[in-house]
């Protein structure tokens, strides 16, 4: 079994969902001993955003020299994506929304003809087999119901997504008010530390 891992905070060892994510990895190590992880440091290593350059290419333009050490990134981020059974992402909200490193992953796994297709029906997903879990930190209280509910667009954005790739129940761990006081940002990182301990094993 297969697992990627994917961290996108700035923060470093300061990080929450750094802290979270490792957490679940680690969970699931555990499990399942022989399972064979590789790691995608969003912020190490950041893959570039979409140009009009990389458009042309997908629409069949012939790729500029320029452009080939960024195409090989990307496909060697496709194929990792592609190849996983399960996919950990740890997700920081900013500025109500997921961090542009990782917005830039998934402009890069988000691709018609490999993780979706479009048929006489619309839309199709085609990464359905996946398991994708998700550790979200947020520095309020976005949750349903709470004033600040109609500004999270990290969680409900992430379900879209993978829901679109055919990823229907993507599981979310989240620390929320993190940013609120010492005391909250204790009570919080506990509670999703405890739920990523307490994840299925598969």
């Amino acid at each position: 079994m297969k697992l990627l891992h994917i961290d996108s905070s700035v923060l470093g060892p300061h990080s929450v969902s750094r802290q979270v994510s490792a957490a679940i990895v680690d969970r699931l190590r555990q499990a399942t001993p022989s399972l064979a992880v590789t790691y995608r440091d969003l912020t190490q290593t950041p893959l570039a955003h979409l140009s009009g350059s990389h458009l042309a290419v997908a629409q069949g333009a012939p790729a500029p020299a320029e452009l080939g050490p960024d195409l090989a990134a990307s496909a060697a981020a496709l194929d990792e994506f592609l190849a996983a059974d399960v996919v950990v992402i740890g997700a920081p909200m900013y500025n109500f929304t997921i961090p542009s490193q990782l917005k830039a992953w998934i402009d890069r796994v988000l691709v018609a003809g490999k993780t979706f297709s479009y048929g006489a029906n619309g839309p199709q997903g085609l990464a359905g087999g996946k398991r994708v879990i998700v550790a979200i930190s947020r520095g309020g209280y976005y949750g349903a119901g709470s004033p600040a509910a109609a500004l999270e667009h990290l969680e409900t954005y992430l379900r879209g997504v993978f829901g679109f790739m055919g990823i229907t129940n993507p599981e979310f761990i989240i620390a929320d008010g993190i940013q609120v006081g010492p005391e909250h940002r204790e009570k919080s990182i506990a509670s999703a530390l405890q739920a990523a301990t307490s994840l299925r094993a598969a």
